[in-house]
Protein backbone atom coordinates (compact mmCIF):
# COMPACT_ATOMS: atom_id res chain seq x y z
CA UNK A 1 0.00 0.00 0.00
CA UNK A 2 3.17 2.08 0.06
CA UNK A 3 2.88 3.10 -3.28
CA UNK A 4 -0.67 4.66 -3.10
CA UNK A 5 1.68 7.99 -1.80
CA UNK A 6 2.90 8.33 -5.32
CA UNK A 7 -0.15 8.37 -6.53
CA UNK A 8 -0.57 10.83 -9.91
CA UNK A 9 -3.43 12.50 -8.93
CA UNK A 10 -3.14 14.83 -12.17
CA UNK A 11 -3.88 11.15 -14.11
CA UNK A 12 -6.44 9.56 -11.63
CA UNK A 13 -8.62 12.88 -11.00
CA UNK A 14 -9.68 13.08 -14.74
CA UNK A 15 -10.17 9.70 -15.19
CA UNK A 16 -12.53 9.35 -12.76
CA UNK A 17 -14.40 12.51 -13.05
CA UNK A 18 -14.32 11.23 -16.97
CA UNK A 19 -15.93 8.34 -15.75
CA UNK A 20 -18.74 9.76 -13.94
CA UNK A 21 -19.88 12.21 -16.67
CA UNK A 22 -19.53 9.33 -18.72
CA UNK A 23 -22.02 6.79 -16.92
CA UNK A 24 -24.52 10.02 -16.59
CA UNK A 25 -24.41 10.48 -20.37
CA UNK A 26 -24.81 7.18 -21.44
CA UNK A 27 -27.73 6.81 -19.28
CA UNK A 28 -29.64 9.81 -20.54
CA UNK A 29 -28.60 8.87 -24.30
CA UNK A 30 -29.74 5.59 -23.38
CA UNK A 31 -33.03 5.48 -21.45
CA UNK A 32 -35.50 6.42 -24.29
CA UNK A 33 -33.76 4.40 -26.92
CA UNK A 34 -33.62 0.97 -25.33
CA UNK A 35 -37.01 1.18 -23.77
CA UNK A 36 -39.14 2.27 -26.86
CA UNK A 37 -36.84 0.36 -29.39
CA UNK A 38 -35.53 -2.54 -27.62
CA UNK A 39 -38.15 -2.96 -25.25
CA UNK A 40 -35.83 -3.12 -22.17
CA UNK A 41 -35.78 -1.10 -19.09
CA UNK A 42 -34.45 2.38 -19.19
CA UNK A 43 -31.67 1.45 -17.06
CA UNK A 44 -30.58 -1.50 -18.37
CA UNK A 45 -27.25 0.45 -20.35
CA UNK A 46 -26.61 2.36 -16.76
CA UNK A 47 -26.60 -0.99 -14.81
CA UNK A 48 -24.23 -2.75 -17.42
CA UNK A 49 -21.91 0.44 -17.52
CA UNK A 50 -21.46 0.75 -14.03
CA UNK A 51 -20.66 -3.12 -13.59
CA UNK A 52 -18.05 -2.22 -16.33
CA UNK A 53 -16.62 0.97 -14.34
CA UNK A 54 -16.88 -1.56 -11.45
CA UNK A 55 -14.97 -3.50 -12.85
CA UNK A 56 -12.13 -1.31 -14.64
CA UNK A 57 -11.48 0.36 -11.90
CA UNK A 58 -10.35 -3.11 -9.92
CA UNK A 59 -8.50 -3.51 -13.41
CA UNK A 60 -6.86 -0.06 -12.84
CA UNK A 61 -5.95 -1.29 -9.22
CA UNK A 62 -4.42 -4.55 -10.19
CA UNK A 63 -2.10 -2.95 -12.82
CA UNK A 64 -1.20 -0.38 -10.38
CA UNK A 65 0.10 -2.89 -8.42
CA UNK A 66 1.54 -5.14 -10.75
CA UNK A 67 5.81 -5.31 -11.14
CA UNK A 68 5.35 -3.97 -15.41
CA UNK A 69 8.45 -6.15 -15.52
CA UNK A 70 6.39 -9.41 -15.69
CA UNK A 71 4.83 -7.75 -19.57
CA UNK A 72 8.57 -8.52 -20.44
CA UNK A 73 8.63 -12.37 -19.32
CA UNK A 74 8.83 -14.16 -22.61
CA UNK A 75 5.46 -16.86 -21.40
CA UNK A 76 3.40 -13.55 -20.35
CA UNK A 77 3.92 -12.27 -24.16
CA UNK A 78 3.83 -15.27 -26.14
CA UNK A 79 0.55 -16.01 -23.94
CA UNK A 80 -1.23 -12.83 -24.96
CA UNK A 81 0.09 -12.48 -28.39
CA UNK A 82 -1.70 -16.17 -28.93
CA UNK A 83 -4.24 -15.45 -27.17
CA UNK A 84 -5.08 -12.06 -29.74
CA UNK A 85 -4.09 -14.15 -33.06
CA UNK A 86 -6.73 -16.98 -31.83
CA UNK A 87 -9.54 -14.31 -31.18
CA UNK A 88 -9.13 -12.97 -34.38
CA UNK A 89 -9.04 -16.02 -36.19
CA UNK A 90 -12.00 -16.68 -34.97
CA UNK A 91 -13.85 -13.65 -35.89
CA UNK A 92 -12.51 -13.67 -39.23
CA UNK A 93 -13.60 -17.69 -39.45
CA UNK A 94 -16.91 -16.18 -38.49
CA UNK A 95 -17.70 -13.62 -40.81
CA UNK A 96 -17.37 -16.44 -43.51
CA UNK A 97 -19.12 -19.53 -41.61
CA UNK A 98 -21.81 -17.61 -40.54
CA UNK A 99 -21.59 -13.88 -41.95
CA UNK A 100 -25.52 -13.85 -40.36
CA UNK A 101 -23.63 -13.07 -36.98
CA UNK A 102 -21.66 -9.47 -38.10
CA UNK A 103 -23.13 -5.78 -37.30
CA UNK A 104 -23.03 -3.08 -39.45
CA UNK A 105 -20.62 -5.08 -42.30
CA UNK A 106 -18.15 -6.48 -39.43
CA UNK A 107 -17.47 -9.06 -37.36
CA UNK A 108 -16.03 -7.88 -34.55
CA UNK A 109 -17.75 -9.08 -31.37
CA UNK A 110 -17.41 -12.09 -29.38
CA UNK A 111 -20.45 -12.67 -27.03
CA UNK A 112 -19.89 -14.32 -23.97
CA UNK A 113 -22.95 -14.06 -21.69
CA UNK A 114 -24.02 -10.42 -21.02
CA UNK A 115 -20.65 -9.53 -22.37
CA UNK A 116 -19.60 -9.25 -25.77
CA UNK A 117 -15.37 -9.40 -26.56
CA UNK A 118 -14.40 -6.79 -28.89
CA UNK A 119 -10.30 -8.33 -29.47
CA UNK A 120 -9.16 -5.49 -31.59
CA UNK A 121 -9.54 -3.39 -28.04
CA UNK A 122 -7.29 -5.91 -26.72
CA UNK A 123 -5.05 -6.18 -29.58
CA UNK A 124 -4.16 -2.48 -28.98
CA UNK A 125 -2.62 -2.86 -25.34
CA UNK A 126 -0.86 -6.39 -26.45
CA UNK A 127 0.53 -4.52 -29.55
CA UNK A 128 2.15 -1.45 -27.61
CA UNK A 129 3.45 -3.56 -24.58
CA UNK A 130 4.90 -5.92 -27.59
CA UNK A 131 6.72 -3.13 -29.43
CA UNK A 132 7.86 -1.20 -26.35
CA UNK A 133 9.77 -4.65 -25.20
CA UNK A 134 10.59 -5.19 -28.80
CA UNK A 135 12.39 -1.72 -29.37
CA UNK A 136 13.55 -1.47 -25.70
CA UNK A 137 15.63 -4.37 -26.61
CA UNK A 138 16.62 -3.12 -29.89
CA UNK A 139 17.25 -0.03 -29.21
CA UNK A 140 21.14 -0.03 -29.91
CA UNK A 141 20.29 -2.29 -33.24
CA UNK A 142 17.84 0.58 -34.27
CA UNK A 143 20.64 3.52 -34.71
CA UNK A 144 22.35 1.35 -37.37
CA UNK A 145 20.77 3.46 -40.68
CA UNK A 146 19.22 1.09 -43.33
CA UNK A 147 19.91 -2.10 -41.16
CA UNK A 148 17.79 -1.05 -38.57
CA UNK A 149 14.49 -2.11 -40.85
CA UNK A 150 16.18 -5.39 -40.82
CA UNK A 151 16.08 -5.72 -37.26
CA UNK A 152 12.47 -5.14 -37.10
CA UNK A 153 11.66 -7.78 -39.28
CA UNK A 154 10.24 -10.16 -36.70
CA UNK A 155 7.67 -7.23 -34.93
CA UNK A 156 6.55 -6.25 -37.97
CA UNK A 157 5.15 -9.58 -39.25
CA UNK A 158 3.84 -10.22 -36.00
CA UNK A 159 1.95 -6.90 -35.39
CA UNK A 160 1.39 -6.80 -39.61
CA UNK A 161 -0.13 -9.89 -39.17
CA UNK A 162 -2.84 -8.60 -36.66
CA UNK A 163 -3.62 -5.63 -38.69
CA UNK A 164 -4.17 -7.92 -41.44
CA UNK A 165 -6.80 -9.85 -39.29
CA UNK A 166 -8.43 -6.83 -37.84
CA UNK A 167 -8.90 -5.38 -40.89
CA UNK A 168 -10.70 -8.80 -42.36
CA UNK A 169 -13.11 -8.78 -39.84
CA UNK A 170 -13.80 -5.81 -41.36
CA UNK A 171 -12.69 -3.12 -38.94
CA UNK A 172 -11.58 0.00 -40.49
CA UNK A 173 -11.16 2.21 -37.62
CA UNK A 174 -9.15 -0.65 -35.47
CA UNK A 175 -6.66 -1.17 -38.16
CA UNK A 176 -6.26 2.06 -38.23
CA UNK A 177 -5.19 2.65 -34.73
CA UNK A 178 -3.11 -0.29 -34.48
CA UNK A 179 -1.29 1.17 -37.52
CA UNK A 180 -1.07 4.76 -36.63
CA UNK A 181 -0.04 3.15 -32.99
CA UNK A 182 2.74 1.55 -34.89
CA UNK A 183 3.98 4.15 -37.00
CA UNK A 184 4.20 6.07 -33.92
CA UNK A 185 6.35 3.79 -31.50
CA UNK A 186 8.19 2.89 -34.43
CA UNK A 187 9.31 6.54 -34.88
CA UNK A 188 9.52 6.54 -30.69
CA UNK A 189 12.22 3.61 -30.79
CA UNK A 190 15.00 5.35 -32.07
CA UNK A 191 14.85 4.61 -35.96
CA UNK A 192 17.43 6.28 -38.40
CA UNK A 193 15.07 9.63 -38.85
CA UNK A 194 15.40 9.41 -42.50
CA UNK A 195 13.24 6.36 -42.54
CA UNK A 196 10.64 7.83 -40.17
CA UNK A 197 10.56 11.07 -42.71
CA UNK A 198 9.84 8.31 -45.89
CA UNK A 199 7.35 6.71 -44.00
CA UNK A 200 5.59 10.13 -42.91
CA UNK A 201 5.77 11.32 -46.78
CA UNK A 202 4.15 7.83 -48.51
CA UNK A 203 1.45 7.41 -45.75
CA UNK A 204 0.20 10.93 -46.20
CA UNK A 205 0.61 10.51 -49.94
CA UNK A 206 -1.81 7.43 -49.94
CA UNK A 207 -4.00 9.09 -47.42
CA UNK A 208 -4.71 12.36 -50.14
CA UNK A 209 -4.51 10.85 -53.28
CA UNK A 210 -7.21 7.93 -51.61
CA UNK A 211 -9.34 11.18 -50.71
CA UNK A 212 -9.18 12.91 -53.80
CA UNK A 213 -9.96 9.95 -55.47
CA UNK A 214 -13.14 9.15 -53.32
CA UNK A 215 -14.67 12.27 -53.09
CA UNK A 216 -14.28 13.33 -56.97
CA UNK A 217 -14.69 9.52 -58.82
CA UNK A 218 -18.04 7.81 -58.27
CA UNK A 219 -17.64 3.60 -58.10
CA UNK A 220 -20.88 1.88 -58.39
CA UNK A 221 -19.65 -1.50 -57.80
CA UNK A 222 -18.17 -0.42 -54.45
CA UNK A 223 -21.06 0.77 -53.32
CA UNK A 224 -22.59 -2.59 -52.54
CA UNK A 225 -19.95 -2.91 -49.44
CA UNK A 226 -21.15 -0.86 -46.26
CA UNK A 227 -17.58 0.66 -45.59
CA UNK A 228 -16.89 2.39 -49.07
CA UNK A 229 -20.81 3.72 -48.31
CA UNK A 230 -19.66 5.15 -45.12
CA UNK A 231 -16.68 6.58 -46.94
CA UNK A 232 -18.58 8.38 -49.28
CA UNK A 233 -21.30 9.07 -46.83
CA UNK A 234 -18.65 11.46 -44.89
CA UNK A 235 -18.45 13.54 -48.51
CA UNK A 236 -22.01 14.27 -49.30
CA UNK A 237 -24.16 13.14 -45.90
CA UNK A 238 -27.15 14.94 -46.82
CA UNK A 239 -27.57 12.82 -50.08
CA UNK A 240 -27.05 9.54 -48.31
CA UNK A 241 -29.38 11.05 -45.35
CA UNK A 242 -31.54 7.72 -45.70
CA UNK A 243 -28.58 5.05 -45.07
CA UNK A 244 -24.84 5.36 -44.36
CA UNK A 245 -25.39 9.19 -43.93
CA UNK A 246 -27.77 9.06 -41.14
CA UNK A 247 -26.06 9.53 -38.26
CA UNK A 248 -23.84 12.32 -39.30
CA UNK A 249 -26.93 14.44 -40.51
CA UNK A 250 -28.61 13.41 -36.57
CA UNK A 251 -25.37 14.96 -35.51
CA UNK A 252 -25.81 18.15 -37.14
CA UNK A 253 -29.05 18.79 -35.84
CA UNK A 254 -28.03 17.89 -32.63
CA UNK A 255 -24.93 20.27 -32.85
CA UNK A 256 -27.29 22.78 -33.98
CA UNK A 257 -29.90 22.73 -31.16
CA UNK A 258 -27.40 22.46 -28.67
CA UNK A 259 -25.76 25.44 -29.63
CA UNK A 260 -23.33 27.05 -26.62
CA UNK A 261 -25.04 25.90 -23.70
CA UNK A 262 -27.44 23.40 -24.07
CA UNK A 263 -31.10 22.71 -24.01
CA UNK A 264 -30.61 20.87 -20.65
CA UNK A 265 -29.70 17.31 -19.26
CA UNK A 266 -31.85 14.50 -20.63
CA UNK A 267 -33.90 17.44 -22.84
CA UNK A 268 -31.87 16.31 -26.02
CA UNK A 269 -34.19 15.28 -29.31
CA UNK A 270 -32.08 13.61 -31.16
CA UNK A 271 -31.86 10.67 -28.72
CA UNK A 272 -35.90 10.30 -29.13
CA UNK A 273 -35.53 7.48 -32.16
CA UNK A 274 -33.74 10.11 -34.45
CA UNK A 275 -29.79 9.25 -33.64
CA UNK A 276 -29.36 5.35 -33.65
CA UNK A 277 -27.78 3.93 -30.64
CA UNK A 278 -27.46 7.32 -29.35
CA UNK A 279 -25.40 6.16 -26.30
CA UNK A 280 -22.15 4.38 -28.43
CA UNK A 281 -20.31 6.01 -31.48
CA UNK A 282 -22.65 9.49 -31.52
CA UNK A 283 -22.67 9.80 -27.39
CA UNK A 284 -20.27 13.35 -28.23
CA UNK A 285 -23.59 14.20 -30.33
CA UNK A 286 -26.03 14.38 -27.39
CA UNK A 287 -23.61 15.58 -25.08
CA UNK A 288 -23.17 18.87 -26.99
CA UNK A 289 -27.46 19.06 -27.80
CA UNK A 290 -27.70 18.99 -23.95
CA UNK A 291 -24.69 20.88 -22.50
CA UNK A 292 -24.06 22.55 -25.21
CA UNK A 293 -20.32 23.18 -27.04
CA UNK A 294 -18.94 24.38 -23.52
CA UNK A 295 -20.22 21.25 -22.14
CA UNK A 296 -18.65 18.95 -25.05
CA UNK A 297 -15.42 21.25 -24.65
CA UNK A 298 -14.86 20.07 -20.86
CA UNK A 299 -15.25 16.60 -21.71
CA UNK A 300 -13.02 16.97 -24.70
CA UNK A 301 -10.43 19.13 -22.71
CA UNK A 302 -10.53 16.45 -19.96
CA UNK A 303 -9.96 13.93 -22.46
CA UNK A 304 -6.82 15.49 -23.48
CA UNK A 305 -5.65 16.70 -20.31
CA UNK A 306 -5.32 13.47 -19.56
CA UNK A 307 -3.57 12.44 -23.19
CA UNK A 308 -1.15 15.18 -22.78
CA UNK A 309 0.39 14.01 -19.03
CA UNK A 310 0.34 10.54 -20.26
CA UNK A 311 2.79 11.87 -22.98
CA UNK A 312 4.94 14.27 -21.09
CA UNK A 313 5.29 11.64 -18.24
CA UNK A 314 6.51 9.00 -21.55
CA UNK A 315 9.17 12.59 -21.93
CA UNK A 316 10.50 12.90 -18.57
CA UNK A 317 10.88 9.28 -18.12
CA UNK A 318 14.65 7.69 -18.50
CA UNK A 319 13.39 4.36 -18.90
CA UNK A 320 12.97 3.58 -22.59
CA UNK A 321 10.46 1.03 -21.77
CA UNK A 322 8.38 3.46 -20.10
CA UNK A 323 8.47 5.83 -22.62
CA UNK A 324 7.65 3.69 -25.34
CA UNK A 325 4.55 2.33 -23.38
CA UNK A 326 3.74 5.88 -22.42
CA UNK A 327 4.09 7.10 -26.09
CA UNK A 328 1.76 3.91 -27.45
CA UNK A 329 -0.78 4.53 -25.07
CA UNK A 330 -1.24 8.35 -25.47
CA UNK A 331 -1.44 7.14 -29.37
CA UNK A 332 -4.24 4.86 -28.54
CA UNK A 333 -6.14 7.56 -26.85
CA UNK A 334 -5.71 10.49 -28.94
CA UNK A 335 -6.54 8.91 -32.32
CA UNK A 336 -9.51 6.86 -30.65
CA UNK A 337 -10.53 10.19 -29.54
CA UNK A 338 -9.75 11.81 -32.85
CA UNK A 339 -11.67 9.29 -35.11
CA UNK A 340 -14.64 9.77 -32.65
CA UNK A 341 -15.13 13.69 -32.42
CA UNK A 342 -14.19 13.71 -36.31
CA UNK A 343 -16.72 11.41 -37.18
CA UNK A 344 -19.30 13.38 -35.17
CA UNK A 345 -18.52 16.32 -36.86
CA UNK A 346 -18.27 14.84 -40.08
CA UNK A 347 -14.71 15.70 -41.04
CA UNK A 348 -13.92 11.64 -40.70
CA UNK A 349 -15.96 8.60 -41.68
CA UNK A 350 -18.15 6.68 -39.08
CA UNK A 351 -15.82 3.94 -37.99
CA UNK A 352 -17.57 2.65 -34.91
CA UNK A 353 -14.43 4.51 -32.52
CA UNK A 354 -15.80 5.44 -29.11
CA UNK A 355 -15.70 8.27 -27.38
CA UNK A 356 -12.72 7.30 -24.65
CA UNK A 357 -13.98 6.47 -21.13
CA UNK A 358 -17.59 7.93 -21.79
CA UNK A 359 -19.51 6.00 -24.87
CA UNK A 360 -21.16 2.54 -23.72
CA UNK A 361 -19.06 -0.29 -24.42
CA UNK A 362 -16.95 -2.95 -22.27
CA UNK A 363 -14.19 -4.03 -23.98
CA UNK A 364 -13.23 0.32 -24.21
CA UNK A 365 -13.51 0.68 -21.02
CA UNK A 366 -11.86 -2.06 -19.37
CA UNK A 367 -8.73 -1.87 -21.91
CA UNK A 368 -8.84 2.18 -20.69
CA UNK A 369 -8.90 0.86 -17.50
CA UNK A 370 -5.71 -1.24 -17.83
CA UNK A 371 -4.06 1.40 -19.56
CA UNK A 372 -4.55 3.52 -16.83
CA UNK A 373 -3.64 1.24 -14.18
CA UNK A 374 0.04 0.86 -16.14
CA UNK A 375 0.33 4.89 -16.82
CA UNK A 376 -0.34 5.00 -12.85
CA UNK A 377 2.26 2.33 -12.19
CA UNK A 378 4.32 4.23 -14.10
CA UNK A 379 4.13 7.61 -13.16
CA UNK A 380 4.62 6.36 -9.16
CA UNK A 381 7.50 4.45 -10.27
CA UNK A 382 8.82 7.72 -11.86
CA UNK A 383 8.07 9.74 -8.66
CA UNK A 384 9.78 7.08 -6.84
CA UNK A 385 12.91 7.38 -8.50
CA UNK A 386 13.24 11.08 -8.25
CA UNK A 387 12.33 11.01 -4.99
CA UNK A 388 15.36 8.78 -4.01
CA UNK A 389 17.56 10.65 -6.40
CA UNK A 390 17.06 13.89 -4.98
CA UNK A 391 17.55 12.06 -1.16
CA UNK A 392 20.77 10.27 -2.62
Amino acid sequence: MKKIRYLDYYLLVPYLVLLAIGLVMVYSASAYWIKNQLGMAETGILVKQAAFIVVGLFLTFIFFHLRLAIFRVPWVQALSLAVTYILLIYLVVLSHVHPETTINGASAWIPIGPFNLQPSELAKLVLILYLAHMFTNRQDQLLEGENSLKKLRQPIILVGGMILLVLLQPDTGGMMILSIITFVMVASSGIASSWGLKMSGIGAFIVSVGYFIIANVRFPGLEKYYQFRRLVAVMHPFAWKAREGNQIVNSFYAINHGGLFGVGLGNSTQKLGYLPEPYTDFILAIITEELGVIGALVVVGLIFFLILRILLIGIRSKNAYYSLIAYGIATMMFIQASFNIGAVLGVLPVTGVTLPFISYGGSSLLILAMAMGIMLNISAAETKLKQEERHA
